[in-house]
């Protein structure tokens, strides 16, 4: 075998994953971002921890908002009940935290202050124009990340 090569299952056991964050927006992608977490989590026995970061939206129109953002919460809480089922279902530990502010952000402060060992999300969310030619928060991640992040499509 090659000395420059190093496996996937070499590089887990040398790095001792035991935390994965997953950011959930809800959709397929990121579900499928969780599936591969939950592979790795039940190779190295680690806990899965999801994200959802709700945008802030303009102060001066609060009252207007108040509705989405209360629809906005509860659908965030419904599929975190769903991926932590689904988590649940393999053996999986799974912690779930909804946040305000901007995705991008709030993923990376997340990731600082918690001490993740890997990130894993999906390449394209529930974005808007933006996602339909980056991917921009997981292009975000990948390069403002200080721990390794799996980027899954």
């Amino acid at each position: 075998m090659n000395k420059s090569y190093i496996s996937t299952s070499d590089y887990m056991i040398k790095t001792k994953i035991a935390k994965i964050l997953v950011p959930l927006d809800g959709s397929k992608t990121s579900f499928n971002g969780l599936d591969t977490a939950v592979f790795l989590a039940r190779q190295c026995g680690a806990i899965i921890t999801g994200l959802h970061v709700v945008s802030i939206y303009p102060q001066h129109l609060g009252a207007l908002l108040t509705p989405l953002k209360a629809k906005l919460i509860k659908d965030a809480e419904k599929f975190m009940e769903q991926a932590k089922i689904q988590s649940a279902q393999h053996g999986i530990v799974f912690r779930h935290k909804i946040i305000y502010g901007d995705p991008t952000s709030g993923i990376i402060d997340f990731i600082k202050q918690n001490k993740f060992d890997l990130v894993v999300i999906g390449s394209r969310g529930m974005g808007g124009m933006k996602e339909a030619f980056l991917g921009s928060v997981s292009n975000v991640i990948v390069h403002k990340s200080h721990v390794p992040v799996l980027v899954v499509k």
